[in-house]
């Protein structure tokens, strides 16, 4: 049975809602779930914006149908080819067989890797600044290459003022029928599934995504219709805001994450006294992550909120410890830069865990070390707990 929700006068939204997927991409944990969002326009002539994944095929293909109400559908506007967008666009195309494909250049190509139906004669290739008439509405395109594939582009009706941004201002989180941002607490509920969505997906492309939001300043905008999450009406100004500060590399906000492994508790006992350290000399900004139990993805999104970065680990076979390896290698992946960095090691016989994490830091853009670096030999002593105490009263003093 269909499900959707009138988004204006003549838009719908006509997507679903995944809570059974694991693993978004195969690769990041969803707790609450995922929305895919396909928005359907009915004008003189009716346009789909994008389609939708497989795992609610049934359901978009029933509300297609339900909006469309005995009316067929005339093009579908694909801003972006990834498979939780395209998947059924095969579909679509035996359901609706005069139906125009509009995309640009780069799409088409993909579209016949992912699909094997003949393209002849369905085709309407636009470029940046085309515009596009169904009737009343006008449709003017707009390129945003690498946000974050390269035959990424978004779609802005100039009548009513709506930009379907395809990926960008997406998240993770299954709606549930409030699909509006002001139906929502977004704050509590939806922000760090944005962030954890941004800097782990688009991440790396924040020049792009520099560049998009200049083209978007350009634009009258009174509602964000992304393809994951909720529909932005209000308040746009604070998404943007945030899409500036994480495509910048800025801090979101002044605090510290503290991210330790730790074998037998030895390097999270440096890691728990470093954290009281901080509270005393009156931080209250602080978060601390056990990484051997804390999803990659999680680091890095905390890793773009906060301004200061502890890092604590042990030496593991003469090398680093593989967990925090593979967290220092996706921040550089994803080019975290701007942060500053303290590091505490550990190690029995030849402890190279400080010196490891240094040199790994020293590899990424704009990074700043701290000097004083803390390296324990198996346990803490009372020897060294000044040390630990003056590292993170440096910390104290910058965020404060």
């Amino acid at each position: 049975m269909h499900c959707f929700r009138k988004v204006t006068e003549d838009l719908y939204w006509v997507g679903g809602n995944d809570r059974r997927l694991e693993l978004f991409e195969n690769i990041f944990p969803l707790t609450k779930g995922v929305s895919y969002n396909s928005y359907l326009l009915l004008d003189e002539k009716t346009v789909l914006f994008d389609a939708a994944d497989h795992a609610i095929g049934r359901q978009f293909l029933e509300n297609v149908k339900a909006v469309l109400d005995g009316r067929t559908l005339d093009y579908l506007v694909v801003n972006h080819m990834e498979p939780d967008h395209c998947a059924m666009i095969d579909d679509l195309a035996l359901r609706y067989p005069d139906m125009q494909i509009i995309g640009n250049a780069k799409t088409f190509p993909m579209i016949s890797q992912f699909f094997d139906f003949d393209l002849e004669g369905r085709t309407v290739t636009v470029k940046e600044g085309d515009t596009f008439s169904c009737g009343k509405h006008t449709l003017h395109f707009v390129m945003a290459p690498m946000v974050h594939w390269p035959e990424a582009m978004m779609t802005y009706d100039e009548t009513d003022r709506i930009l379907f941004s395809a990926d960008a201002f997406g998240t993770f989180g299954a709606l549930g029928g409030n699909i509006f941002n002001d139906e929502l607490d977004f704050d509590r509920d939806w922000l760090d599934e944005t962030r954890r969505y941004y800097t782990n997906i688009v991440g790396k492309y924040g020049m792009q995504v520099q560049n998009v939001l200049k083209k978007a300043a350009g634009l009258d905008i009174s509602v964000i219709c992304p393809l994951h999450g909720p529909i932005w009406r209000t308040d746009l100004d604070y998404i943007i805001g945030k899409y500036d500060i994480w495509s910048r590399y800025e801090p979101e906000e002044n605090g510290v994450m503290i991210a330790y492994a730790s074998m037998y508790g030895n390097t999270e006992n440096v890691a728990e006294i470093f954290a009281v350290s901080l509270a005393e000399a009156g931080v209250r900004n602080i978060r601390m992550h056990n990484i051997s139990k804390t999803h990659v993805s999680e680091l890095i999104s905390d890793s773009f909120k906060y301004s200061h970065i502890v890092l604590a680990a042990p030496t593991y076979n003469n090398s680093l410890y593989p967990l925090m390896d593979n967290y220092l290698e996706d921040m550089k992946a994803l080019v975290l830069q701007n942060r500053t960095v303290a590091v505490l090691g550990n190690g029995t016989w030849a402890p190279q865990s400080t010196k490891l994490i240094t040199s790994k830091i020293g590899e990424m853009k704009n990074m700043r070390l701290l000097a004083g670096s803390v390296t324990i030999k198996s346990a803490v002593k009372d020897s060294q707990m000044e040390e630990i105490i003056s590292l993170a009263g440096q910390i104290a003093e910058e965020v404060l």
